[in-house]
């Protein structure tokens, strides 16, 4: 799993997922390999910064195989209970099959120095002085490239002292949230299948272990896997009042489905349609997998291009915008974004958004509402794009959406860098971290 996140951009999350029913792993079993894949993704500058200073060459040229084995090591000796003499003699052994006997023994007195101190021992030697530095302290203590730390701690201007509760939250293994899609499951039926309801989301079920998969309503599609905060978001878009007619809605960056399945079967219950747009085909299908179950709320799904519509402007009554984004909000669950992600990112994603959003706009009619969400807390993402789009409407009005989530606790609206929006984030309400604003289109 390791070589294909290296090698082949795999997502961790998927692909160990696909992995584990393929070896037919379940139970403890399947928890202790997703801790081990997971983990040691998460932890990779931390493991990197101890490696570096247990061997006699630059990390660069120490062959790419054996760095992986090297972090998986290091994994298992610092942060799990595993017995040191069984992470070292294991993790040699797996070199010696696949690389060969003389890495082996590079591999087994590497790790033998990792084991000379404990996680913290090695972050006090080999990190940043936290007086001097404490970003770079910070970005090695927790395992976040150093511009990640920068632009979450930007993001948390209100109370910066809340970065190292967001950085540990990153690092926490996610729970496995479920939605019951209303009309097709219940919150009930889920409880009954081993979850616990949450007080956030009214269709939110924190399964406690099992594959979902199992699950007969997830299976069947009747519900579906969603963190808790993509769903507090679509249910915000309902929730917002319009003038008028309330039958057509969209949902402009669909891809993979999840808010689309959400939002159709609310929609249902209105007498209202959704019709789903995705610039990728091979999203767009997801989008039709993920909607499969949905017989009534979804007018089709489409592969289109948002910044180039398919549809007449004024058509709307709502629109959600999930812009693509740096997913920056949602490294618990892809711990590989923050390797992959770099600063210049955000110079393409940047203006997408705000063309998305300008879109968007054009595409509801006065006195509809526009919801823009990220699953980015990073500002120049979020409160920024809004600022800048707004300051060329004079039809377009923010307006507070705190009331828009309501049952979810501290969410400081007073303090948001753009009052009226909403942060959500892992440290306080254990969500990815989604933002939303909503935007209300009135005549000219």
């Amino acid at each position: 799993m390791l070589t294909a996140v290296r090698e082949q951009d795999a997502y961790t999350n998927l692909a160990l997922a696909a992995v584990l029913r393929e070896r037919g792993l379940g139970g403890r079993d399947a928890a202790f390999a997703t801790e081990l894949v997971s983990g040691t993704v998460r932890r990779q500058g931390t493991y990197d910064a101890v490696l570096a200073a247990c061997v006699d060459r630059p990390l660069s040229k120490v062959d790419p195989a054996v760095l992986d084995a090297l972090r998986l090591g290091a994994h298992q000796i610092l942060a799990m209970r595993v017995p040191t003499h069984a992470a070292v003699t294991t993790t040699v052994e797996l070199v010696r099959t696949r690389v060969g006997h003389g890495p082996a023994g590079f591999t087994n007195a590497v790790l033998r120095k990792v084991a000379g101190h404990d996680l913290a021992g090695w972050i006090r030697r080999v990190a940043p002085d936290p007086t001097r530095d404490p970003v770079g302290f910070a970005a090695v203590a927790h395992s976040h490239p150093r511009w990640v730390v920068e632009v979450l701690r930007d993001a948390l201007t209100a109370d910066p002292t809340e970065l190292d509760a967001l950085l540990g939250a990153d690092n926490a293994s996610p729970k496995v949230t479920l939605v019951a899609r209303p009309g097709l499951a219940t919150v009930e039926e889920l409880v009954e299948a081993g979850g616990t309801a949450s007080a956030q989301s009214p269709f939110a079920v924190e399964l406690g272990s099992g594959d979902p998969a199992a699950v007969a309503a997830v299976a069947e599609g009747r519900a579906g896997v969603q963190d808790e905060g993509s769903q507090l978001v679509a249910l915000a878009l309902t929730r917002a009042a319009v003038e008028g007619r309330d039958s057509r809605w969209l949902d402009m960056c669909a891809g993979p489905g999840g808010k689309t399945a959400l939002l159709a079967s609310m929609a249902a219950a209105r007498g209202a349609q959704v019709l789903a747009s995705e610039r990728q085909a091979h999203r767009a299908g997801l989008v039709k997998r993920a909607t499969a179950a949905v017989t009534e709320g979804l007018t089709g799904v489409i592969t289109a291009d948002g910044t180039r519509p398919a549809w007449a402007p004024g058509t709307f009554d709502r629109v959600l915008v999930d812009a693509p984004c740096s997913g920056l909000g949602a490294l618990r669950r892809r711990p590989e974004a923050r390797w992959r992600r770099t600063p210049e990112d955000l110079d393409d994603l940047v203006p997408l958004q705000e063309r998305l959003l300008r879109s968007a706009l054009e595409g509801v009619r006065p006195g509809g509402v526009v919801a823009y969400v990220t699953c980015s807390p990073v500002v120049a993402e979020t409160s920024e794009v809004v600022e800048r789009v707004l300051a060329d409407r004079v039809d377009t009005v923010l307006e507070d959406a705190a009331p828009l989530f309501e049952g979810v606790p501290d969410l400081r609206a007073e303090q948001a860098l753009l009052p009226g929006t909403v942060q959500l984030w892992p440290h306080r309400h254990g969500t990815d971290a989604m933002f939303f604003a909503l935007l209300r289109r009135h005549d000219r």
